[in-house]
């Protein structure tokens, strides 16, 4: 699989949801497959547009968001209207996303529908497509949300390539052929460019992708500043820019996982690895400052069948301790018994530990203060000599085991030879 990645370089996704906000009613109302829908202000009032429609809607009736509702109506009398439910869209673009951080913890929401992935070493889980096929698969199955999927070296790249094909199209788009694929288009169907830039643009004659790419840095900058030079330079399919999971605040996540070496069914060798998982996240966490009320697991079996489970706490947590014993608890609960092939946990909705309120009632208050003291007493030891310094008490009591066996083994050597020595 190694070998279908760049030496140098990085692959990214850009995935894309198909008509999301319509995709969402239909998932919640199957019925409404196979009719034109669209999601609108108040169905009962003329004045209202098109927040969204269905490629029905789109492709049969030519139905576009901003339509207004009358002319929508018009063109279709059995359009089916529906008043838009942002509490299920925001909960359904949650699950998307953290079903997208299962196959990589680079992960950038753009936005409610859409994001970008980067899986330059997620090659143990298959080729670059071979994982966006799982995507769009699991998905649709497991959400009913169907997405359009670019792959590329970049994030630009990405977007533009998951913009050719919908929906549910897979489409990869490299640097060598931006010329031939890009170049022709014309440049308002350019990520990036609005209607008042194009229609600057194309003040000084460039009219498409492939010109805005061979005009001058200089006169582009005096043109339009600096995003003239980024423009110019996404032209000719350059970008720079990392995938950054900490873009989007209020998307945020921390988590871990890791693709086992082999398909595991011992629930003792998962607890371990959930374990190691737990302290990786913790770490993380601590780092960046941050805290978590919502723990999750991952749990991707040898056919690819992947179920996250997650449980809310009181209290918020970060230490490695709190979340590996509701990661266990969550694995009993929820793993079958075959074969695991991915574990992962991850901490929801992260958000600083100095704004976090902890709910403490009289018997938790005291005691809350005494771990507070001591787990900062334990982080400035640890930042001074080392992560070794502090130890659980069950590795310790292991090492010392294993000490005296040692001990014991040697006397008893030794004492073997002394009555040799005799006889």
């Amino acid at each position: 699989m190694k070998s279908m990645y760049p030496k140098n370089g990085r692959v990214i996704l850009h995935v894309d949801c198909n008509a999301f906000f319509c995709s969402c009613e239909i998932a919640r109302d199957p019925s409404l497959e196979g009719k034109a829908v669209v999601v609108a202000g108040d169905p009962k009032e003329r004045k209202g547009i098109v927040l969204a429609a269905n490629y029905i809607a789109k492709n049969d009736f030519g139905i576009y968001t901003t339509m207004p509702l009358w002319e929508a109506k018009k063109k279709c009398p059995q359009l089916v209207i529906l008043k838009p439910d942002f509490d299920l869209y925001r909960e359904m673009s949650t699950k998307v996303f953290q079903f997208l951080a299962t196959f990589s913890p680079i992960l950038e929401p753009a936005s409610i529908d859409e994001g970008y992935l980067d899986i330059t070493n997620c090659y143990s889980s298959g080729t670059p497509l071979q994982i966006a096929q799982q995507i769009q698969k699991g998905l649709l199955e497991t959400l009913k949300i169907p997405v359009s999927i670019g792959i590329a070296p970049n994030k630009f790249l990405a977007k533009m390539a998951s913009d050719l094909k919908k929906p549910l199209g897979i489409t990869i788009l490299r640097k060598r052929d931006v010329p031939k694929i890009l170049w022709p288009l014309p440049v308002q169907a350019m990520h990036g460019i609005g209607e008042k830039t194009a229609k600057k643009l194309k003040s000084i004659g460039v009219f498409t992708i492939g010109e805005l790419a061979k005009t001058e840095k200089g006169v582009l900058k005096d043109l339009l500043g600096i995003t003239g030079v980024y423009l110019q330079e996404r032209a000719n399919g350059i970008d720079h820019r990392p995938v950054d999971p900490e873009a989007v605040l209020k998307f945020k996540t921390i988590g871990h996982s890791t693709t086992l070496s082999h398909n595991v069914t011992e629930e003792h060798t998962l607890i371990e690895v959930l374990r190691k998982l737990a302290y990786s996240v913790s770490n993380r966490m601590k780092r960046k400052r941050v805290v978590s009320s919502t723990i999750q697991i991952t749990i991707r079996y040898a056919d690819f069948q992947t179920v996250t489970r997650s449980k809310k706490l009181l209290n918020p947590f970060q230490e490695p301790e709190e979340i590996f014993e509701y990661a266990v608890k969550l694995l009993k609960q929820h793993w079958n018994g075959d074969p695991v092939r991915l574990l992962g946990i991850t901490a929801l909705d992260v958000l600083d530990k100095k704004e976090s309120i902890k709910q403490l009632d009289l018997f938790s208050y005291e005691e809350d203060a005494k771990d507070e003291a001591l787990l900062n007493a334990i982080e400035q030891l640890k930042r001074k000599f080392g992560e070794g310094i502090i130890q659980p008490v069950s590795e310790l009591l292991n090492k010392e085991n294993n000490l005296k066996e040692k001990i014991q083994l040697r006397y008893d050597a030794k004492q073997k030879r002394r009555g040799g020595e005799s006889m």
